[in-house]
Formats: C-alpha cells, structure tokens, sequence
C-alpha cells in the first residue's frame, strides 16, 4: 500500500472570461476533512466575481497550496485530496508511486467541471501573500487574520475589550466558526476600533459580515460587567460618545486585486485611449416621478422603478442615435456600430463598483427591464455575480444621484462609446406653466467617444432623453 498512489492534486481551475489568477477569500475545508466530489472546497475572488469553486475528487484534505489572502494563477496546485483510507503521515515521498505523482501534478487532474477547466495554464505571475507561509495548519485557515500588535491613536484611544457578543452567534468556541468577511474596508474597520468579527451576528448572503454589522457593533454600548475600568475618568468628547465618528488615520499599502484592479485597469485605459467629452443638461423629472409612483399603485408586481424607466429612455435614444452604441477597433481603424444593445448600469457594492449588463435590452419591455435589473442588482450585492455577467456592455447608464451628487464626468466604459450619468432628483425652483415653482429637477450628463460622434449627435441624443424624462409620454412611441 503507498500513500502517494492515493494522492490527487487539484489546481486552480480556469474561470473564464480570460481571467489568469484568483485570491483566495476563504476555505471551507482543513486538512483532515472527507469532501465529496463536487463539493465546495474554496471561495475565490477574480477580477470581476466572486465564485466558488468545487473540486472534481472525493477522500481526505491532506494539504491547502494556499492561505487566504493568497493570488494564486490559473494552473497552480489549488488543493490535495487522497484516500480517506489512507493517512497523511504514511506518505514518504521515496516510493516508486512518487514519480506518477509528480506527473500526475505536472499533466492536471484531467477532470472538467461546469464552467471550469482544469488543465494547467502557462506559467503567470504569481503574487504570494504578505504573510510567511506557515505549516499545515491543523483546522482551517481563518478568514481574517488576527490583528497586528499597532501603537495606539493617544487622542482618542479605541475601546480595549470587543462589543459584546450578545446579539452574535454563540460566545462560549472562538474557534467554533469563522468570520466571513469579503470586504477589506470591513476588516479593516474591525482593526482600527478593536473589533471582534467572530463575536458579530452577519447580515449579508450566506453569512458574510459587512461594513453595516461593524457599524452597528460600534454603536452598541458594551455591557458594563466586561469593560473594564483602564481609564479612570475618560474626556468627555463626541469620541468617547460615538466610536464611529471619527477613524484613526493609518499609514497602509492595499494591494490592488480584485474588481478594484479590474476597474482600475479598464479606466485607466479609457483615459488613455478615448478623447472623451462631456455634454450636461437639467430636466424636470416631475412627471416621470409621477408616472412611476403610478405602476407603483397600479402594478406593484412589475417592480418597475426609476432606474427601469431611465433605462428605457435610453434604448429608445440609442435607436435614434446608433453612433453611440459603437465601439472602436483601434487596430483595423474602424467604428464598430453594434446590432444590438447591452445596457450596463454601474451598481455599488460592498466589493467596489461593478457594471452588470444587461443583454439585449432592445427586446425587452419596461417591466421585463426592472426584472432583469433588479436581478442582476441582487447577484452583484451578493457576489454571485457570473464573470458573463459583467462584459459584453455597449452602453452605460450610471445613476450616481444615489450619493447625493447632482453633476459628475464620468470615464466611459472601455470599450464602449458612451454614458449616460443622472444626479439626484430634487426640489428646485423651476418655470412651469408660465410661473416659477418648485419641481423634482435633475441633472444628465453625457460622456461620449468624441470618435464616434459630434457634438450635435451627443447633444441630440441628450436632448431625447431629457425629453422623455420630462414627457414620459414620448417614451409610448418607442415601447
């Protein structure tokens, strides 16, 4: 009997979409566990989703390749699984079996899931994580990793002890369940206030905690029977009040991984490749509030809101002026103009921004837009985002008046040749009628490809869609 014959390797499965590398968000198993085939082994952040990744053998964990925290590329030895008959200690490393092994490492598991490959890429840049690699651990690798020993802020020092796990899961096992938590701005809030993710109830999918959960634990009072008396008379002060009204500056590096990277990489290209313009005009949204709050009360189940009107508005805009559904193939110096239109909207989540698409918008009525829309919002808050799911766009429609802004220039999507930014709708004195009152009044933008297009295609363009969200009525020629 040799251990080694039992041994599989599983790497790092080819996610599409051209990605080359993943980090590693968090384990659902540790060496000595039994998985199944297809179980889920590992959750894993690439450039534009999160995804879950399951391995193609059953038997026991007998190594993790990686901590959490770690990037590995596409290829590389992920996880090794062996017979659950076989013990990892009877392994020597010196028997015949060894040099099927190594192959075996060399060649790829040779099983193809759903949406992975698994044979090995070419060799990629591999980015280690910061920490030294330890020994195999024996349970697994948490999520976040213990704070590092910091000099205290000495203006207003953080609270010593963690909030209080009374409204958290159990209290009594800290190793009993891990802290699910995807966001660093989430672990680091956690850090600068000395908070205990492991003792914090999660409000997130599948348990993950966010930013709102560490808010939430910062504004709840700790119990008086677990603070100790270290300051004998604190200041009084609004820091001592409201732990969350001010954060303590931190000299750090964050790495730029993930959907950050990915954002970071296609702007940066936009701006570098696209002589963009900006057009701007303000427009009365009162009667397409009026409309909407009218599908409200009349069809509650359409679901139909703001964002699946103004998505509306701009299919029917980019009929009327096709030059800004295109793209540009700089290497043929040609102006793609597409036959179809992939609506991306830009949607805020707790892993940075990210622009769902939605495909063939063109075909769909209002009501199946604010169906598509509202889905697609609910995986991008989750992160159950498909990579499929974020590419492919031909126009962009950004509604950033959900911060509070009236005006932005945006940076177009690369490689799309437009987008459409709205501002918040409010209150503003405005001619109506032949008299000045007061109107729901907000602010378009256009960001266009000045290659494209002029000025007079982008301004008409803007113009059309101003008019529909000041005649909502102009939108019935074109459903």
């Amino acid at each position: 009997m040799t251990a080694t014959a039992a041994r599989q390797v599983f790497r790092l499965p080819d996610l599409g979409e051209g990605l080359t590398e993943a980090e590693i968000v968090e384990w659902k198993v540790a060496p000595g566990d039994t998985v199944e085939i297809d179980q889920i082994v590992v959750e894993v952040e690439t450039a534009k989703a999160a995804v879950e990744v399951p391995v193609p053998y059953a038997g026991t964990v007998l190594r993790l390749h990686a901590d959490a925290g770690a990037v590995l590329a596409v290829g590389e030895p992920l996880i090794e699984i062996g017979s659950a008959t076989v013990p990892p200690e009877t392994s020597t490393g010196e028997d015949p079996a060894a040099a099927r092994y190594r192959e075996e490492e060399r060649a790829g598991s040779g099983n193809v899931l759903i949406g992975y490959g698994t044979a090995p890429a070419s060799p990629t840049r591999r980015r280690r994580s910061p920490h030294p690699k330890s020994p195999q651990p024996t349970s697994a690798p948490a999520l976040t990793p213990a704070p590092t020993p910091a000099p205290a802020p000495t203006s207003a020092p953080a609270p010593t002890s963690a909030p209080a796990p009374a409204t958290g899961p159990s209290s009594s096992g800290g190793p009993e369940r891990a802290a699910r938590v995807i966001s660093p701005l989430v672990r680091r809030m956690a850090r600068e206030h000395g908070v205990d993710l492991t003792a914090i109830l999660p409000t997130g999918p599948h348990g993950v905690i966010l930013r709102r959960d560490v808010e939430h634990a910062l504004a709840t009072p700790a119990p008086a029977a677990v603070t100790p008396a270290a300051p004998t008379t604190p200041p009084p002060g609004p820091a001592t009040t409201n732990p969350g009204a001010f954060t303590a500056l931190t000299a750090e590096r964050i790495p730029l991984r993930g959907v950050r990277r990915a954002v970071a990489d296609k702007l940066t290209r936009s701006r570098t490749e696209i002589p963009d313009a900006t057009t701007w005009v303000d427009a009365d949204a009162t009667d397409l509030l009026a409309t909407r709050d009218t599908l409200r009360r009349t069809s509650p189940d359409l679901g139909i809101g703001l964002l699946a009107l103004l998505a509306r508005a701009c299919v029917a805009a980019l009929r009327r002026f096709p030059e800004l559904n295109s793209s540009v193939d700089t290497a043929r110096a040609e102006i793609v103009r597409h036959g179809h239109i992939n609506l991306g909207f830009a949607a805020q989540t707790d892993r940075g921004l990210v622009v769902p698409v939605v495909r063939d918008a063109h075909l769909m009525t209002t009501a199946q837009l604010a169906a598509e829309l509202t889905r697609l919002t609910t995986l991008a808050r989750s992160g159950g985002l498909p990579p499929a799911a974020l590419t492919g766009g031909t126009f962009t429609l950004n509604n950033y008046g959900v911060f509070g802004v009236d005006g932005s220039t945006p940076i177009i999507n690369h490689p799309e040749a437009a987008l459409l930014g709205v501002g918040r709708v409010i209150d503003r004195p405005w001619v109506h009628g032949g008299a000045v009152v007061p109107r729901k009044v907000t602010q378009l933008s256009l960001t266009f490809d000045h290659r494209v297009c002029d000025g007079g295609a982008a301004g008409g363009f803007l113009r059309f869609v101003a008019d529909c969200v000041e005649n909502p009525a102009v939108l019935l020629a074109h459903v």
